[in-house]
Formats: C-alpha cells, sequence, structure tokens
C-alpha cells in the first residue's frame, strides 16, 4: 500500500480542484525521502518538498494548510490504517483497538525513520499539536464511543468512569510500546489487557455470591 492510498480520504465533497492521487503520493514520498535523506524536520520547508516532490508550492497549498499538516499526514499515512470495528461486543471493539495500537508500536520500532520523526514532532509544539487535533484525538474519541455503547448495553457498569476506564484500556498498550520499547508485544496482548481491565469493570451478576 503506497503513503498516499492509506491515507485517510474526507468523508464530505472536496471544494476546490480534484485531488490527484498520482501528486498527493509524490508530495508525501518527496517528504520521506528529505527525512530518509536526514533532513530534520525544522530544517523541511514547502519550498524543499515542493522542489524534491516536482510540483509547486500551490499545488501543495491547495492540499494542506502548511507544513504541520502535511507532516501530520505523512506519519499517518506510513502507519497501520485505522481499523473498522465489529460491533459485535464491547470487549471484540476494544481487542481491535488495542491490536491497532500494538501494531503502530511494531512499526514504529521497525522504521529508524518514524522513530525519529516521531521524536521530533514532539520537539515542535506545532507539529505535535497538529498531530493530537488530527490523530490522537479522534482515536481516543473512538474509544469513548465504544466504552459508551458498553455501558449503555450494560456491559459495564453503570458507575463506571468513562475516561478513567480508556485510560485503564489504552495505557498499558502505550506503556509498552512507547514507554517500555525493548518491553514483549505478543500477538494476545490486546487479548490480555482487555480480558484483564475488563474483570473488574463489568456489571456484578445478581447471582454472585
Amino acid at each position: 500500500m503506497s503513503l498516499a492510498e492509506s491515507r485517510p480520504r474526507p468523508d464530505g465533497p472536496v471544494r476546490g480542484r480534484p485531488r490527484s492521487e498520482a501528486v498527493e503520493r509524490a508530495i508525501l514520498e518527496g517528504v520521506m525521502k528529505l527525512l530518509e535523506d536526514g533532513v530534520p524536520l525544522a530544517e523541511l520547508s514547502i519550498e524543499r518538498v515542493a522542489r524534491t516532490a516536482g510540483v509547486g508550492k500551490a499545488t501543495i497549498y491547495r492540499r494542506w494548510s502548511g507544513k504541520e499538516e502535511l507532516f501530520v499526514d505523512v506519519v499517518r499515512a506510513a502507519e497501520p490504517p485505522d481499523p473498522e470495528l465489529p460491533g459485535t461486543s464491547l470487549r471484540d471493539d476494544l481487542v481491535v483497538l488495542l491490536e491497532s495500537l500494538r501494531q503502530r508500536g511494531l512499526v514504529h520500532r521497525s522504521s529508524a525513520i518514524l522513530h525519529n520523526v516521531y521524536a521530533q514532532m514532539k520537539h515542535s509544539p506545532k507539529i505535535w499539536s497538529a498531530y493530537h487535533a488530527i490523530v490522537i484525538a479522534p482515536r481516543r474519541e473512538l474509544g469513548m464511543e465504544v466504552l459508551r455503547r458498553g455501558r449503555e448495553n450494560g456491559e459495564l457498569r453503570p458507575d463506571v468512569d468513562l475516561d478513567l476506564a480508556n485510560d485503564l484500556f489504552v495505557g498499558p498498550m502505550l506503556v509498552r510500546t512507547v514507554l517500555r520499547p525493548e518491553g514483549d508485544l505478543p500477538e494476545d496482548l490486546a487479548e490480555q489487557i482487555v480480558d484483564t481491565v475488563l474483570e473488574g469493570l463489568r456489571p456484578v451478576s445478581s447471582t454472585a455470591s
């Protein structure tokens, strides 16, 4: 899958000129080439990206408001795509969400470029803010939606603090993938985390002693 193909598409109609996937792919891959050549994020400019991609600056600005949004799309396109939830149960949806985090962790570990870019992003407030708004916040809201449905369906106790519960599920995976880069990421890690946390959050059966 190419960078442009993996980039999420907008849901509504696109205003202005029709997007050219070939042009977008050239731009995104142009940024990756510069990063692979060791150019720091701070030294990347729209002019430099345009020269590398063989397009005009206006072509880039028609698609992205600035380099912050462009860099976020480059990182997001290089990561695994956001998952489609099965919707069969709270447990199933949570496992899929955490497995997508595990897969991203594996990609960041195996890609020296992504690991380096991710580290540089944290030192750029504007880029990190854009990444949080465009990528992290929607992913967190998706998890909150899953938990809200689970509480409404009686799969969680009604008194559960959903914001805290979301952290309880996501936290262990982030510790393994971000804070403990040497930590093991077994294939069943998502199931282990979900089952362990759910054990304490499910409604207590009325037949229990």
